[in-house]
């Protein structure tokens, strides 16, 4: 098969119109070219009353001396290629029988989101039948606890937003696009999974696809069957409070010289395995904390904080597309800004969610949590961001003017502090800090909001977010918002309107630390460890996260098959 890459089409154009440009393109007839498929479909904003749709597309010709006769035809033309192999190969198999051998235990994976779900997957596949141990409850219980906290002010902090079957990314818009390089096209077999499991099949080939929660959730159950019908088992409100480990205390960072023999669950049971994917999510806290105190090599990360942007769905919709917007094949718009501030801080938009809605994140007690999340429709009335502040461990440290390594925990207290402080700036009853964008920016206190409504739920307080002695960030990240919201303006227009709000606060952008591996995905200092995902610092997003899962697996399958 041959693959064309940029192949574009007026944006406007009859579905009837692709095929006889694929033609024009390899210069061939008709009847020369048997079928094609879109593997891939963007578009070009930049000029709006000329968008363009590029198109990359696989064509199977009717027979190969016409395919060997375009390729040397085209030698120079890098936008002509053959079609790259983008099946999945799987790393080996477990013969029937394999558990019966008395060295080999059954693989435990930790934490049940998109981590989770395709290291137990991929493990299941291999017929290396895996346990999982999920903290919170299965994905439609979670969800009625979830509207809980939003519709009652009811938070269960074992099954929420952040903790429960599909992890955070069950409740967010459902973004199925990453920039990782992906050299071995693990993407495509995380995208033909989901559409396995009830995915739309456009999520193959739309350049920015995405789900949303409502189909996520029965995707998420029919995913959990296939790794049970594996011979996988899938245990929730199981809550790891202790990992057995052999061999003496090590806090270093050399070669792993402990080996992992099972864990403690919080209802006292225990469980022998030598080898564990640690799929944890960024907000085990208590989790990451018994981690540290068993010596497990972890360190301070940068991550990022601030609030959440409402603006009318319809104004961005107009700033990016023009006289196209509304236009069913484009969708809701969305965007993605960064602006250098003059106090040396970088802001940008986070999480951008086209038609969608603030949502409570939190997950502990007495603690406010923004994020966002759209449905596959979204079609709801406003957009929104996280705009956000890059940190650095040296921001958050616990013990000012200390030297040496910043503390892994350290980031968790900054985060539990800013937290903390919104609850409180919103009533102490989960409602959300909030600030028109005008107010923000004149430094005045908010008594109401006007065009813009704010989406959180259980609501959103007027105030100040910048009070003084009471602000609800770090004085530095605040003034740079201030800076970068007019600097946003001018590249879309009605971006610092005054009545667009910020709702406080943003803080679980990414895990506080990673839980440093080496090249064979293995704690750097417990051997069958395999830290992977968002909680272990190894990834942000639904994609990025699931191909971790993936590689992750391959490599503990690897290493039990070889035993």
């Amino acid at each position: 098969m041959l693959r064309i890459t940029e192949l574009r089409l007026p944006l406007d154009h009859a579905e009837a119109a692709l095929r006889p440009a694929i033609v024009s393109r390899l210069g061939i007839t008709d009847e020369q070219l048997s079928s094609f498929t879109v593997f891939k479909r963007s578009y070009d904003a930049r000029k709006k009353t000329a968008m363009v749709l590029i198109y990359t597309i696989d064509c199977q010709l009717a027979d190969d001396t016409t395919e060997a006769a375009l390729l040397a035809r085209h030698a120079g033309d890098a936008h002509l290629r053959p079609t790259p192999v983008t099946r999945y190969h799987f790393v080996g198999h477990a013969g029937p029988g394999f558990f019966d051998h008395p060295g080999h235990r059954r693989p435990l994976v930790i934490g049940f989101g998109p981590c989770g779900i395709f290291a137990a997957l991929i493990l299941a596949q291999m017929g290396l039948r895996p346990i999982v141990l999920e903290r919170g409850k299965e994905v439609r219980q979670r969800t009625k606890d979830t509207w809980g906290l939003w519709r009652q002010s009811v938070l269960d902090p074992e099954s929420n937003v952040q903790f429960g079957e599909g992890g955070a990314g069950t409740f967010s818009d459902g973004k199925l696009w990453s920039q990782i390089s992906d050299p071995r096209h693990l993407t495509r077999k995380v995208l033909q999974e989901f559409v396995k499991a009830g995915a739309p099949e456009e999520i193959l080939f739309v350049a920015k696809p995405h789900i949303g929660t409502f189909r996520l959730v029965s995707m998420v159950e029919k995913m959990r069957a296939d790794i049970e019908a594996l011979g996988g088992e899938v245990r929730f409100q199981q809550r790891v409070t202790d990992l057995h480990i052999e061999g003496g205390p090590s806090r270093g960072g050399g070669p792993a010289t402990r080996q992992i023999r099972g864990v403690t669950l919080a209802s006292g049971e225990q469980i022998a395995t030598d080898h564990i994917v640690l799929a944890l999510g960024h907000s085990a806290r208590d989790t990451f904390a018994m981690l540290h105190e068993r010596g497990v090599y972890m360190e301070a990360k940068p991550f990022s904080i601030g609030f959440r942007i409402e603006h009318p769905q319809g104004l961005i919709d107009r700033a990016r597309f023009g006289p196209n917007a509304g236009n069913p094949i484009l969708g809701a718009a969305d965007y993605k800004l960064v602006h250098h501030a003059s106090n040396g801080r970088s802001v940008y938009s986070f999480c951008m969610c086209p038609g969608g809605t603030v949502v409570a994140a939190t997950s502990e007690i007495g603690r406010v949590v923004t994020n966002g999340m759209s449905q596959y429709s979204r079609n709801e009335r406003n957009a929104n961001a996280g705009i956000v502040v890059g940190i650095s461990p040296q921001d958050y440290r616990q013990d000012p003017g200390g030297s040496g390594p910043v503390n892994p925990l350290d980031g968790l207290a900054f985060q539990r502090l800013w937290e903390s402080r919104a609850y409180e700036l919103g009533g102490q009853s989960y409602a959300a800090p909030g600030q028109r964008v005008g107010d923000f920016l004149t430094k005045r206190p908010s008594k109401s909001f006007d065009s813009v409504l704010p989406s959180y739920k259980p609501g959103v307080l007027p105030t100040d977010l910048a009070q003084p002695g009471q602000g609800s960030l770090p004085d530095y990240a605040l003034a740079a918002i201030r800076e970068a919201l007019p600097a946003f303006e001018r590249q879309i227009k009605g971006f610092a309107m005054p009545d667009a709000v910020l709702t406080g606060v943003e803080t679980r952008t990414s895990s506080p630390l990673r839980i440093t591996r080496g090249k064979n995905h293995q704690s750097l200092n417990v051997a069958g460890l395999y830290p992977a995902g968002e909680g272990a610092g190894y990834a942000g997003g639904i994609m990025s996260a699931a191909v971790d899962g993936i590689e992750v697996a391959e490599s503990l399958g690897s290493h039990l098959l070889a035993r």
